[in-house]
């Protein structure tokens, strides 16, 4: 069972990599990244995934440790963007859902208010970075940072945190989301009148292409909108993102990093975007009517064949569960290695699919 195998591996690598925060794996080992990077909850939702069905202590403990060392970035403010929702959701959310833990909420609470604190009403969307010529940038990742804020309103009853995450979606289905399924990486507005003003490749080949991590980004960002607002818009787009990803898809389960690249050597391969695609594919399994149901899960389920048979990594030699994650192509940034955030939703998907419902989003 991969669940098992899974378990077993990160028992293993947990002895080594502790409380840090690995990104990518250099050489076989997991790297050790600052506390405001970006990935840094993906180790600890790891955990947090494995503790839930095992129990294990000594992973909670390590969990623990990486949560607090991230309060001082959340106290510090000046490197959090965008993305504390991944850092966040995954750590302090996570460990309150489990355990109650009321400094985890408190934690969870105030990266919602910094990540509501980026809101542009003008344009009604959430900015990206925090570079001075980039005000107006917005990204499709960050629809996986809004539950973040759905969950914030749900545990405060207070529905300002929902209002925000709603109307960035809605710029979202508006702005990012082609008709036939595929994303913008990133879309450029007038920070002073929210007009928009243009697009950018990004990580992707082009600003019209298709990355292929942005499709799963809005494939599993817009199931998950879906799923708090229950608004049937946000499912017929992931729905569409979905069908353009699984048309596009190989045989193995992994495309390379841009559906419309072209053919390069060393093409980049990116089974991160499998893992992300594999995850929302059965949340969008579990929000379609009866008849629909079986194609998104028998899709997702492939997927996760496909990964285990031709990307996994259960050896000693290698620390990450998936192989041939590509971070940022263009940049030639740690292209063909393994990266937390596709071990992350490796997991997270094998373990819907031995029926855990209860997300950390």
């Amino acid at each position: 069972m991969i669940w098992d195998k899974i378990v077993d591996k990160v028992s293993r690598t947990s002895t080594r990599i502790g409380a840090t925060f690995p990104y990518v794996s250099v050489n076989g080992q997991y790297d050790a990244h600052p506390p405001h990077w970006w990935t840094a909850g993906f180790w600890p939702g790891l955990l947090w995934l494995i503790y839930r069905d095992t129990k294990d202590e000594r992973l909670k403990d390590i969990a623990v440790s990486c949560e607090e060392q991230m309060d001082v970035p959340l106290l510090a403010y000046d490197e959090l963007h965008h993305d504390v929702g991944f850092m966040w959701s995954l750590t302090a959310v996570a460990q309150h859902k489990l355990l109650g833990t009321e400094v985890s909420r408190r934690r969870g609470l105030i990266a919602a208010s910094h990540l509501m604190g980026r809101f542009n009403a003008a344009g009604r969307f959430i900015r990206a970075w925090n570079e001075p010529d980039e005000p107006g940038w917005a990204i499709i990742d960050c629809m996986m940072n809004l539950p973040l804020l759905y969950w914030a309103s749900a545990t405060t009853a207070d529905p300002r945190f929902r209002h925000v995450a709603k109307a960035h979606a809605d710029t979202a289905l508006r702005e990012f989301l082609r008709p036939d399924g595929s994303a913008y990486h990133i879309v450029c507005f007038d920070p002073e009148t929210g007009e928009r003003v243009g697009a950018r490749g990004g990580q992707g080949f082009a600003p019209e292409s298709a990355w292929a991590r942005g499709t799963a980004w809005a494939l599993y960002g817009m199931a998950l909108s879906c799923r708090y607002l229950r608004d049937d818009a946000y499912l017929q787009a992931a729905k569409r993102s979905a069908h353009f990803f699984l048309a596009h898809l190989p045989e193995d389960g992994v495309p390379y990093w841009d559906f419309r690249a072209p053919l390069v050597d060393d093409m980049g391969y990116d089974s991160t975007s499998s893992a992300i695609a594999a995850s929302g594919l059965l949340e969008i399994s579990a929000l379609v009517p009866e008849a629909e149901q079986q194609f998104y899960y028998n899709a997702a389920v492939k997927i996760l064949k496909a990964l285990d048979d031709h990307y996994s990594a259960w050896d000693e030699e290698e620390e990450g569960l998936l192989l041939k994650g590509t971070a940022n192509f263009p940049r030639k940034s740690c292209v063909n290695v393994p990266h937390i955030y596709g071990d992350y939703f490796f997991a997270e998907a094998v373990a819907k699919w031995r029926g855990q419902s209860e997300l950390f989003w």
